[in-house]
């Protein structure tokens, strides 16, 4: 019995031990960067919010129907995408990234259905995410294939259990040619697991940190583009995605 005891003792020491450099893991986040904390203030143009979720709502838009819910990449700071969002929001849309449980939107896929309950004036809805928060955006569309009426992918795809292939909804999937982590066969392998109708563009000599605004990436490539250029690529690809929207009865 002595023996046993000291096993499970041990066994319970070491599952601590495992716990707590998780919590640890996952409670340093990577980012935000300078760049994106001054996306944050409020300005005669753009309201933000900044609590549980980070709310980017244009000021000169008095009728807004199309709404983005963003998922941030694991482990990011859901900050460190506030320029992107801003950008975004200019353009006559709501952005709402919300803030995930131990920084990785794995924990709550669903965290987008609270949010559209908050804004029923919101007619058109589309989820999207960088990385795993894409994966995890599109898990949320597998589940609730009513519910929105596109899905963006930054550097990201869909879980083979989660295939959309014959789900009906507009798709934008953004890569990035020096992507060291969501590399270019990843990504052409995710073609079976979407819509035939799916949108795809890659930014030349972008990677996959250049997604936000959260510093060097472990495992990535070298960006042959300055951060700002594959930025300004990335919002303009998904404004006019978005755009496209509106014009869909």
């Amino acid at each position: 019995m002595k023996i046993l005891r000291k096993v499970l003792t041990g066994l319970l020491a070491l599952i601590l031990l495992v716990a707590a450099c998780f919590m640890v893991w996952a409670y340093t986040p990577s980012g935000p960067m300078p760049e994106a904390m001054q996306a944050l203030e409020s300005s005669d143009q753009m309201d933000v919010q900044n609590g549980s979720f980070l709310v980017f709502t244009p000021k000169s838009e008095s009728d807004i129907t199309t709404g983005l819910i963003f998922y941030p990449g694991g482990r990011v700071d859901y900050r460190s995408y506030a320029p992107a969002a801003r950008a975004i929001a200019e353009q006559g849309f709501i952005v709402i990234i919300p803030r995930m449980p131990l920084n990785l939107a794995v924990f709550a896929p669903d965290k987008a259905a609270s949010i559209q309950k908050d804004y029923p004036e919101i007619k058109k809805w589309v989820v999207g995410g960088h990385s795993l928060g894409g994966a995890m955006a599109a898990n949320y569309v597998f589940t609730h294939p009513q519910a929105v009426d596109g899905l963006i992918l930054w550097a990201a795809y869909p879980a083979e259990s989660n295939s959309l292939k014959n789900i009906p909804i507009s798709v934008l999937s953004i890569s990035a040619s020096e992507d060291g982590l969501s590399t270019r066969d990843k990504i052409t392998a995710s073609y079976e697991n979407l819509p035939d109708t799916t949108r795809y563009y890659e930014i030349a000599g972008g990677n996959h940190a250049g997604f936000g605004w959260y510093g060097i990436q472990n495992g990535d490539g070298a960006a042959s583009i300055s951060q700002r250029e594959q930025q300004d690529m990335i919002v303009e690809a998904t404004v006019q995605f978005l755009k496209s929207l509106e014009n869909i009865p």
